[in-house]
């Protein structure tokens, strides 16, 4: 299960076609924070997202780690579990975007980093702003099969409300 877990992340992250085809959604507000609540001025090519990620995050948060920011499972650390191929990702598309900011392996034990990378990513590979899109790829990847995530989904939903 973990070695399909590792798989599944690698191919989310280096996957060259985005979910849907283009970046919008929740933005970048400048390059030292990313920021659900406000859209982004003066880059190219974003849009802002009337979507409010917290309970979203908040949800995987309980689910990954039942809120533990130190919380270590193999590669994957901190609240929402990320992984330096998820770490690696994020730095890619703030290059693509030109942006100075990057994350460092650290940065995952930090939940508003955390956060802020699960919204890059959002922004990234989710223009629909789908929930269940946001849910299920944070499980296993943009090319995500609805069997394989449904336990996950179903979880996260449930600590939704």
């Amino acid at each position: 299960m973990r070695t399909l877990k590792i798989v599944l992340l690698t191919v989310f992250v280096f996957s060259l076609v985005p979910i849907v085809g283009s970046t919008s959604g929740p933005t970048l507000a400048n390059d030292n924070a990313i920021r659900e609540d406000k859209p982004a001025e003066g880059i190219e090519g974003e849009s802002s997202s009337d979507v409010d990620w917290t309970p979203v995050m908040e949800a995987i948060i309980l689910v990954e780690s039942e809120g533990n920011p130190r919380a270590v499972n193999g590669n994957q650390v901190g609240a929402m579990q990320i992984t330096p191929i998820c770490v690696k990702e994020c730095n890619l598309i703030l290059k693509e975007r030109k942006m100075k900011k990057r994350y460092t392996l650290n940065d995952r034990f930090s939940v508003e980093k955390s956060k802020e990378m699960f919204l890059l990513i959002q922004s990234h590979r989710n223009p629909t702003n789908s929930i269940e899109v946001a849910i299920r790829a944070w499980n296993g990847g943009p090319r995500y099969s609805k069997r394989a995530t449904q336990r996950y989904y179903e979880r996260v939903m449930r600590r939704m409300k």
